[in-house]
């Protein structure tokens, strides 16, 4: 993944986030917990249905906040298969701490475990061709970089982090730049900078290519239209196809010799794992 934005550490970003997402739920105080008596209870994580473990971190930063007397004891970890009532994580701490965290951790654990599981079943989709399945900016605001790192617990790759660590040369960039090869030469002052060419049609591709495009990104490409631009390419730059591409046709599309598929389901359209904790009150 593209280095984050400053120089703040990652667990100074899940830090940040977990103490957002607390301040949204907990607000002023948890009016329920604060009735019941403060002993020590232990809760233990299972998952009802398959997928990928993501976002342990943000889990136990969790109740670290609320209380760093709690314990954890993982029975699995981050990039690991699930299956069906896997205990996952058992868990000891004070009553109150593990009720009021309960939603937010579950919160985070369920949709990095979500974002994780797409990644894996579109990486496994291609797993007989070279093609690298990457992800797009169409993620959960505020959540980027933790659904950038599921995707690469999944088994797939990050494209650009943001609009600051890449260039995505577009039309509209081209119109207000008056060419493309312009903007190629001004991209070519910033050295080791991440430079990809967007192009719709076949056309485009040959002007692409003819600019000195090394990195060219297949826009709603048609799977005969990808066949005929890896044709025409002829390994002359890296070819990303985007658009259109779905886990029923993403292996076709890998099939073409294409370098690169972008998908923007994996982060914007998941579906969270079902996870569960169950309490009990220690003897």
């Amino acid at each position: 993944m593209s280095p984050a934005p400053s120089n703040r550490t990652m667990y100074e970003f899940i830090s940040e986030m977990v103490r957002s997402a607390l301040a949204e739920d907990v607000g002023r105080g948890d009016l329920t917990a604060a009735l019941i008596d403060d002993q020590t209870w232990t809760a233990t994580l299972i998952t009802r249905e398959p997928g990928i473990l993501c976002g342990q971190a943000w889990f136990a930063e969790t109740f670290r906040q609320l209380d760093p007397r709690v314990s954890f004891t993982w029975h699995a970890h981050d990039g690991a298969r699930l299956l069906p009532g896997a205990v996952l994580c058992a868990l000891r701490g004070a009553a109150r701490a593990l009720l009021t965290g309960e939603r937010t951790a579950l919160n985070f654990l369920q949709t990095l475990s979500g974002t994780a599981t797409a990644a894996r079943r579109y990486a496994d989709a291609v797993a007989h061709t070279r093609t690298r399945i990457l992800d797009t900016r169409k993620t959960i605001p505020g959540l980027r970089l933790a659904q950038k790192y599921a995707v690469r617990c999944g088994g797939c790759d990050n494209h650009r982090l943001g609009l600051y660590d890449g260039i995505l040369i577009k039309e509209n960039h081209i119109a207000a730049a008056g060419s493309l090869s312009a903007l190629l030469e001004r991209a070519a002052s910033k050295p080791r900078t991440f430079v990809e060419i967007e192009v719709e049609t076949l056309e485009q591709l040959r002007e692409a290519l003819a600019a000195g495009g090394r990195r060219i990104l297949l826009d709603n490409f048609s799977l005969a239209d990808v066949r005929a631009a890896v044709a025409l390419n002829a390994r002359r730059a890296h070819l990303e196809a985007s658009g259109g591409i779905t886990l029923e046709n993403v292996a076709s599309f890998a099939e073409t010799g294409v370098d690169f598929i972008s998908i923007g389901d994996i982060t914007k359209n998941l579906h969270a794992l079902d996870l569960s904790l169950r309490f009990a009150r220690m003897p």
